[in-house]
């Protein structure tokens, strides 16, 4: 077997939490291969493309945080194993355990105690006038929201191309399931458990009381353009890593990509003791 490491050089526990995750899974025989900029981050040679770890790991740890295992998704491409966060920051709901539980984590490799679930990816298609086509992946959400301006902005949302609504809004939201625990949840959007077959739009600050969240099946195509905006006015992002400029003559398309991304969780843990803990959900 053998591990591609991938880890944030941001966070100050990282470079302790990547020799101990080494250490411990050769001790169980296990191969490890360091992701390229974590290599030159470590100063070693030989580190791999993360787009190469298809071909060549049978799994990735990711150290760091949430947004960490965001960046993954984009370092990895079309990636097909499991993806095991090892959590070096603060909420953490998408890492599999904590830097103090590597050695768990190793042995559940050796040893198969773990599980792994297929979450959604969002495709995102950004058509500009005069551009070729830009597509994005996304594991939380796509964003459309006001730029620099402090002004609401007016944007049109369609759904299978029926009119959904025109909103007035700071902008508006498209999450996945996992997403919902993200920027959605933050905006007033409802928790939905992660295997379920569904996106949510939630708008960001609506004029109107009467625009809410909006749970959809996972099968239809959403699409989204800015309303009689100026230049440059809205931003497109991209789980909080890649943003995009639009402009008053764009379309988005948004559906659900036909890869997923396969999170890996360790025997016992579940995403309703991560809402319990992360929560804190103590009862009455």
């Amino acid at each position: 077997m053998k591990v591609g490491i991938i880890a944030n050089p941001r966070k100050h526990e990282a470079r302790q939490a990547v020799g101990e995750l080494r250490a411990a899974l050769s001790r169980r025989g296990i191969d490890s291969v360091l992701e390229t900029a974590t290599a030159d981050w470590l100063g070693e040679s030989g580190g791999i493309p993360g787009r190469e770890f298809s071909d060549l790991v049978d799994a990735v740890a990711v150290l760091g945080g949430d947004g960490t295992m965001l960046n993954a998704v984009a370092c990895l491409g079309v990636f097909e194993k499991p993806v095991a966060g090892i959590n070096l920051g603060t909420l953490g709901f998408l890492t599999s355990c904590t830097d103090n539980e590597v050695d768990l984590f190793a042995e559940a490799l050796a040893t198969g105690s773990f599980t792994t679930t297929r979450r959604t990816l969002l495709e995102a298609v950004v058509c500009q006038h005069g551009k070729p086509p830009e597509s994005f992946f996304a594991l939380n959400e796509v964003t459309l929201a006001r730029g620099q301006t402090g002004r609401l902005v007016s944007l049109l949302a369609t759904v299978d191309g029926e009119l959904l609504n025109h909103y007035r809004a700071d902008g508006l939201i498209v999450a996945t399931p996992t997403g919902s625990t993200a920027y959605s949840l933050s905006a007033g959007g409802p928790l939905i458990a992660p295997t379920s077959g569904v996106f949510v739009i939630t708008p960001i600050c609506p004029h109107s009381l009467s625009q809410r969240s909006l749970v959809l099946s996972d099968d239809v195509e959403i699409g989204l353009s800015p309303e009689n905006t100026d230049e440059g006015q809205l931003l497109f992002t991209v789980d909080g890593r890649d943003t995009v400029p639009i402009f008053a003559d764009t379309r988005i398309t948004v559906r659900k990509a036909s890869r997923g991304f396969h999170l890996l969780r360790l025997e016992g843990r579940s995403f309703y003791e991560a809402l319990r803990q992360k929560l804190k959900w103590h009862g009455g």
